[in-house]
């Protein structure tokens, strides 16, 4: 009788046991998938200056940093990527704002932008969005990387992920193709820095690929934006976010977090 009992007692503790694996094992899962919804990736650019001139380009400063300080304030973390990997050129730096000062001067902040990660070293799965920043720069090296355009789209498709940009930055996001081929933002709304406040007879503009404006629309974008500029203006269609110009990267960050929030784990 002694023997049955020492039996069931096992059999009991083994169950037990197994349960509370299964507990921690889906808990973990949990914990992992949750953990993928707090990381964004920012894409740069390695271009230093505008196609094959002689004229420098560079990363917008402010619409990089507006959009982390949002994400990181609300607990995210963020990677930052380019084409080639490795140093990026950033401009447009207005040292006398207090948010430029802080990252300007945070030396762990500025080590990122010096040591960018190539495309190889992104995990795809690790992130909710995907972050295309602006400036010059933003013209050349990622518009026609394939391997970003890879990564950004597994994030989309597979991760139910967000496709966000700014200004410049919408250029790399026009060519986006889902895998039924189809382009990301046919259909879509969608803003950039628009042609009327481009200075198209300037040498820097005869260096530009395309026009963002153009290649949206001929892409089957729907590209609006704000004829007044440097209001804020934003546009979110589902899981496309993208603003018109340096204002708005605060806004698309803040709208990229609301939308994760909105979203159930993945």
């Amino acid at each position: 009788m002694k023997k049955i009992i020492s039996y069931i007692l096992v059999f009991i503790l083994i169950s037990c046991q197994t349960i509370s694996n299964e507990k921690d094992n889906t808990t973990m899962s949990i914990a992992t998938k949750s953990s993928n919804k707090k990381r964004i990736l920012f894409v740069t650019s390695n271009a230093h200056f505008y196609g094959d001139s002689d004229i420098e380009s560079t990363n917008h400063f402010p619409e990089i940093i507006f959009a982390y300080e949002e994400f990181i304030k609300e607990g995210f973390q963020v990677d930052f990527v380019s084409p080639n990997g490795g140093e990026i050129a950033v401009g447009y730096i207005y040292s006398s704002d207090t948010i430029t000062k802080k990252y300007l001067y945070d030396a762990s902040f500025m080590d990122k932008l010096q040591h960018t990660k190539s495309p190889i070293q992104i995990d795809y799965t690790n992130y909710a969005a995907v972050y295309y920043t602006g400036g010059g720069s933003a013209m050349f090296t990622v518009p026609e990387s394939k391997e970003i355009k890879e990564i950004s789209m597994n994030i989309y498709e597979k991760n139910n992920g967000i496709i966000s940009a700014i200004c410049h930055g919408t250029a790399g996001i026009i060519d986006l193709q889902k895998e039924d081929g189809s382009f990301l933002i046919s259909s879509k709304n969608i803003t950039g820095f628009p042609d009327v406040f481009e200075n198209k007879k300037a040498s820097y503009y005869q260096e530009f690929p395309f026009s963002i404006q153009e290649k949206a629309i001929e892409n089957g974008g729907v590209f609006k934006f704000s004829k007044d500029g440097w209001d804020n203006y934003y546009l979110q269609d589902d899981r496309i976010i993208t603003g018109q110009d340096p204002t708005s990267a605060s806004i698309v960050a803040k709208k990229v977090i609301e939308t994760i929030r909105n979203q159930t784990i993945y």
